[in-house]
């Protein structure tokens, strides 16, 4: 286990501003995982990554969403999809 990479003090810290009670069997556990895992990232830090582009994605996305064309429908259209007219008129229920 990577000891050293943080305290037991921080650890107590990051609970109390987490606002979570842990026990001392904790702390100790907590200290020995957040450790490990900052001793990864400390890992990654030496990895050379000069020249390599940066990705936000593992696989390339496509969207595959159409264009937004903004399209002025004809008044006939609109009406095709009314219930029900009177004449020129929309047929609605009665509200009041």
């Amino acid at each position: 286990m990577a000891r050293g990479v943080i305290t037991l003090e921080e650890v107590r810290r990051l609970a109390w501003l987490s606002k979570i009670k842990i026990s001392k069997k904790e702390e100790r556990r907590y200290l020995d995982e957040m450790s490990e895992i900052l001793e990864y990232f400390r890992r990654l830090d030496e990895i050379d990554t000069e020249g390599v582009e940066p990705t936000y994605h593992v696989i390339e996305l496509v969207n595959v969403a159409r264009e937004d064309v903004p399209q002025q429908p004809s008044p006939d259209s609109i009406l095709e999809i009314v219930p029900v007219m009177k004449g020129r008129y929309v047929k609605a229920q009665r509200i009041v």
